[in-house]
Order: structure tokens, then sequence, then C-alpha cells
């Protein structure tokens, strides 16, 4: 089966110019759901669009920072408004949309629990928060000492920027927000990592490889990697090892070096 398009130049592609898999798979994905819901309603008998085989997306796989590198950033982060948000994004591996989506309300420091609840994204040119895509994003996340004790310290700086604000405070229930209580656009917290990561020599590397390197690192230790899905929330364990195994390039030609030197 052929994928292209006819859209004009509103859209951006030329006529004729293949859709992308990850368009294609989005498109499937909403014509298989509306035709299911027809088969429900007795409306047609089979839902044929489950025959129908998509391209699997490749997406772009970072490798994610080193123990050393990690432990840099959280040191030039030291006494910034954001350092919690940064070691959640290391220590729990959550994703960029659910830390700005992260309300206090899904933060039980007495129990030790972090819950996932809604995650922050841009639609439509909007900023909107909604619940996680899939059931595996939606987790609860137990807090480990470096994070509990990060968001205690995200939760009194916060009391003061109230007591700053004043009348001119937005009640946003959000955990990371700016000085007034607004939430933070993803683009600007997108340019506060570029400073960060300049400051520690990592040009190149993404915020989203920050949630790359927990699971690299939880691999690393020794840590399932059923466990390891479950925490970074991936859909399947074929992703979890994905990044891994990209990651992991370095270990792969170290420990086939020292296999071809035995048999040399």
């Amino acid at each position: 089966m052929s994928y292209s398009t006819q859209e004009t130049q509103r859209g951006g592609r030329s006529a004729g110019e293949p859709l992308s898999p990850r368009t294609v798979q989005m498109i499937h994905a909403v014509l298989r759901n509306a035709i299911e819901h027809a088969v429900r309603e007795e409306v047609v008998p089979r839902n044929v669009v489950k025959l129908i085989r998509v391209p699997t997306p490749q997406y772009e796989v970072g490798t994610g920072l080193s123990v050393e590198q990690a432990r840099s950033v959280l040191a030039a982060v030291e006494r910034d408004r954001f350092r919690a948000l940064y070691v959640a994004a290391l220590v729990l591996g959550l994703r960029k949309g659910e830390l700005l989506g992260l309300r206090w309300e899904d933060v039980d420091l007495a129990a030790g629990e972090l819950h996932v609840r809604q995650a922050a994204r841009r639609v439509a040119g909007e900023l909107r928060f909604s619940a996680p895509k899939t059931r595996r994003s939606r987790r609860i996340l137990p807090l480990p000492e470096l994070a509990a004790d990060a968001l205690r310290e995200r939760r009194a700086r916060q009391a003061v920027d109230r007591l700053a604000a004043g009348p001119d405070w937005w009640d946003s229930g959000l955990v990371f927000t700016t000085a007034l209580g607004t939430p933070v656009e993803p683009r600007n917290l997108n340019r506060h990592w570029y400073g960060v990561r300049d400051r520690v020599g990592l040009s190149g590397v993404r915020f989203h490889d920050l949630r790359h390197t927990c699971v690299t690192l939880l691999l690393d230790a020794g840590v399932p990697p059923h466990i390891v899905q479950a925490i970074a929330g991936h859909s399947g364990i074929e992703v979890t090892m994905t990044i891994y195994a990209h990651a992991a390039r370095e270990e792969q030609q170290a420990a086939l070096r020292g296999l071809g030197e035995r048999l040399r």
C-alpha cells in the first residue's frame, strides 16, 4: 500500500510527497478507533482497518549522560529555581510535559510517592493540560530521598514567590511555575536547559536526554528492564531496550574488542 498526499503548500508539503511514518501511524490509529466504535454500535460487521499494516516510525534516540555528566548538571542548578525539575528528570525519568504538568496534589511527600496524572502540551498554539496518552504513562513512582528533598525545597521556594507576588500570584497548583505562579512554557524550559548545558559543556544534548539518562543508568545498575519500563512509563519493553542499546554502544564495542583480543 502506498501512502502519499496531495496537500497544497498550506500544509508545507508538495503534491505527491509521501507522508511521514508518524503521520501515517496517527491517521491509522484514528481510523481504527472510529471503525471500532462503529463495530460496537453494529453499524459495520468488522474493523477492516486492523488488517492494514502501517510503517513503524524510527525515533531519534539520545545517548543519555554519564554519572559524572549528570552530577555536573545538578551542580550547575544547585541554587536554581528549577533544581527539583532537573532532579525529577534525571532520577525519575519524567517527560518534559509530565514535569510541567505536575501538581502538588500529585505529590505525597509523607508517603514518598509521586503520581503522574497529567501532562502539559501545546495544542493549536495553546498550552493545555490533559491525562497521559497511554495507560503505562499514568503511573505511581516512589520518591528517593534526593527527589523528595528537592521537592521540599521547591515547595518552600514557591511559598516565598507567593508572598513576594502578593495579589499578582496565580494559583495554578503546579509544582514548577514562574515567579508569579503561572505555568512554565515548554519553550522557556528548553531555553533554560540550553544555558545549563552550555555551562557544563554538553552542547547538542537535548532536555529529553535527561530522561534517557535515567533509563540507561538504571539498566547499568542492574535494574531489571521491566522495572525500568514501569518507572519510565514506556509503552513496551522494546522502547526501553532500544534506548539502552543505543546508549550502551561504547560498552558493546569494548566487549567485542575484548573478545577479539582473546580469540586472536
